[in-house]
């Protein structure tokens, strides 16, 4: 496995596909990096050389923000919105859905599996 940016990418896959598994590069952002460095996108991760490679870790860490520092950039926008108080800083902080969902019966991915409320026995 060749190792770009601090992630893993996979031999067996071509390339457009294989930087998509860096965490801040999507297939729009792959055939721009591939475009730019003049390697086919077709070729597999295998059969690239080392010179390549290089270009494209070189390209990458010139161009983007990727993996822990994307991650960190992330946490610290979000953790902003929480500390001024807005609205979607407030829907971060209660684990509820931040961009405009219903919220009274879906969004069981953010509030996480039912809770089940007791139910009062017979009297």
């Amino acid at each position: 496995m060749a190792r770009i940016a601090g992630a893993e990418i996979p031999d067996e896959k071509k390339v457009n596909i294989s930087l998509t598994y860096i965490y801040g590069i999507g297939p729009t952002s792959a055939k721009k990096i591939l475009q730019a460095t003049a390697i086919n996108p077709d070729t597999r991760v295998r059969d690239l050389t080392e010179s390549e490679i290089a270009q494209l870790r070189e390209t990458i860490e010139q161009q983007y923000t990727i993996e822990g520092d994307l991650r960190r950039e992330v946490a610290m926008n979000i953790k902003r919105l929480m500390d001024i108080g807005s609205y979607r800083g407030l829907r971060h902080r209660r684990g509820l859905p931040v961009r405009g969902q219903r919220s009274r019966t879906n969004s069981r991915t953010r509030k996480g599996p039912r809770r089940t409320i007791g139910r009062k026995g017979k009297k």
